[in-house]
């Protein structure tokens, strides 16, 4: 099932492994070093509709339609960036060679970063890649392990970008083609000079960066996206966003994202302020920018990060993020539950108002915004989980979260550092099964696995030292066996160590009296914490479990911290699981 379940992820197990190598220096005559992606291209995968047979990417005649990449904001040099990554789509017409088919090529790449990401897919029906190898300027190397979904088969959860059509020498048909951006780690500190590829022919690579890593940033607020869905409609509106820091700085930056997305969203202005009441700022909102730009286009699929803002951000406070969209917008990728009112103004780009005149209505879910970034700082610890960690049952516009409490704690104290805490909770997460399909509008906010969602909600997170994992309840109260939970939980923490993050997990909190929380359920909840608790896989364990628990009846939650519910503590039971975490532990 382990297999299964990474097997049609994005990538298979991925692990930097040291080689010794001897530092080469060029000489006279020697000859020169490996060439960039481009000038490695031997296939073409894009054509023009009106010509479907221009291009061959699968040998049978399939290829991807220039309109359909167009249409999601994927035009011929355009740079989306994807789960962190800034990557090239090929300068290259259709129906000219615009990826590489894995052989072994050796490619010149430059950077340092945490991870390499590669854009790719496979046409061979199953996925493809196999083993690299990736050479840094002191001369040493590192391996790495790279698999690529197929192209019209592969997980929709994982891809980063879906295009509606397929175009054949027959014609074009209704069948969705997939692009996907996988990341492998990189030898930290270490100046990459170039890749070799694996040797897989149905391995094609369009693009491949470095992943720039965010030294001198912290995250101090961060969403995870949880679904797409029907929003407004919104034409012309702005977004006045409020969110709540954890760690603060002297300068600002944001993060938006269309994940899910098969448009791209036009952001015409964006501001930030503190806020001193409802939409109102403490002062005049200041401007943000994207590249020096006022405004930017985000393309299907990828994210946008403002340019840094000198703006004293302070910690533990409500913030005020205002995004206007000039085009109209009828789907959005959201954190449903953001337990905190937001607000949507009449027509018009109302981000410099300082007044809340022109904010009628409210929203209480995050729309785009996944993310506030303060400069300096000692890094963030990220928190992927569920409803629990996302704050259910907790009060609206309160803070109360036990992500916020944590936060609170760190903020008080000087034993450890002082970390920014990310909240990457989605209500109804699992760790092994999609909620969310993955794509397309839906009403299901649940979000795709813990498993589909860790590059993107936590080792693309800024500055990332340490992850908190706390899932499973939803796995077990749908049916998922112990052994399934226990296979996902060790992959992630196998996947972030990897990229040299401290891994916690907790235990999974007793729920019987809610109606899935049978005693079968319950008996798969006991076996997956009796290996938690083993800590084999884990750089620390929470014993969640033990602080909720009812000592009475080990299987439900003590009557003082249970919301009424039976599987969400109270904001008593919320404020013992943050009081609880060993500081130490992070």
């Amino acid at each position: 099932m382990r297999r299964r379940a990474w097997g049609t992820a994005v990538a298979l197990a991925l692990l930097s492994v040291a080689v010794p190598a001897t530092a080469a220096r060029a000489a006279p005559g020697a000859r020169p070093g490996p060439p960039p992606l481009e000038r490695l291209f031997d296939n073409t995968a894009v054509s023009d509709d009106a010509r479907p047979g221009e291009a061959d990417f699968d040998g049978s005649g399939g290829s991807l339609s220039a309109q359909d990449l167009a249409a999601a904001g994927w035009t011929p040099g355009a740079t989306p960036t994807v789960q962190g990554a800034r990557l090239a789509w090929p300068r290259r017409a259709a129906g000219t060679p615009d990826n590489v088919r894995a052989d072994g090529q050796s490619v010149r790449v430059r950077g340092r970063g945490d991870a390499l990401a590669f854009l790719v897919a496979a046409t061979g029906g199953a996925e493809a890649g196999g083993s690299g190898t990736v050479r840094y300027a002191d001369g040493s190397r590192s391996a790495y392990r790279l698999a690529a979904p197929d192209w019209r088969g592969g997980p929709l959860a994982t891809k980063a970008v879906a295009l509606p059509h397929i175009n054949t020498p027959a014609g074009q048909l209704t069948e969705k083609a997939r692009l996907y951006v996988v990341t492998v780690p990189l030898r930290k500190g270490r100046e990459v000079a170039s890749v070799e590829l694996p040797r897989d022919g149905d391995l094609h690579v369009f693009a491949l960066s470095v992943r720039a890593d965010s030294a001198g940033w912290t995250g101090s607020w961060a969403a995870s996206t949880s679904g797409y869905t029907a929003v407004g409609p919104w034409r012309d509106q702005t977004l006045r966003l409020v969110v709540h820091t954890s760690a603060g700085g002297p300068r600002v930056r944001i993060r938006l994202d269309n994940t899910f997305a098969a448009a791209p969203v036009r952001v015409g202005a964006a501001t930030v302020a503190v806020q001193a009441s409802g939409a109102s700022p403490r002062s005049a909102p200041v401007p943000l920018s994207f590249r020096g730009r006022k405004g930017t286009e985000i393309p299907a699929g990828a994210q946008a990060f403002s340019d840094p803002l000198r703006f004293d951000v302070p910690p533990d406070t409500n913030l005020l993020v205002s995004v206007h969209l000039p085009g109209t917008v009828t789907a959005a990728p959201v954190h449903s539950l953001a337990l905190q009112q937001s607000y949507v103004s009449v027509a018009g780009d109302h981000t410099a108002d300082g007044a809340p005149d022109a904010y009628t209505s409210t929203i209480t879910s995050w729309p785009l915004l996944t993310g506030v970034d303060v400069r300096g700082g000692p890094g963030s610890v990220v928190l992927l989980g569920d409803s629990i960690t996302d704050g259910e049952k907790s009060g609206r516009d309160a803070n109360r979260r036990w992500p916020d409490l944590l936060a609170d704690r760190l903020a008080h104290q000087d034993t450890v550092p002082r970390y920014g805490v990310l909240n990457h909770g989605i209500s109804a997460n699992r760790v092994v099964t999609d909620r969310y399909p993955g794509d397309g509008v839906s009403t299901d906010t649940g979000g795709v696995s813990a498993l589909h969602r860790l590059d993107r909600d936590v080792l693309a997170q800024t500055s990332a030292r340490t992850a908190v994992v706390f899932e499973g309840v939803n796995d077990v109260r749908w049916g998922a066996d112990a052994d399934q939970v226990v296979a996902g939980l060790r992959e992630i923490a196998d996947r972030a160590r990897a990229r040299g993050l401290r891994v916690l997990v907790a235990t999974i909190a007793p729920c019987e009296g809610e109606a899935r929380c049978t005693a079968a359920a319950d008996a798969q909840r006991s076996e997956v914490n009796a290996w938690i608790r083993s800590g084999a896989a884990f750089d620390g364990v929470l014993d969640f479990d033990a602080v909720l628990r009812d000592p009475a009846h080990p299987a439900r939650m003590l009557p003082a911290y249970d919301s009424g519910d039976h599987l969400h503590p109270s904001e008593a039971g919320l404020a013992a699981l943050a009081e609880s975490v060993d500081l130490g532990l992070l």
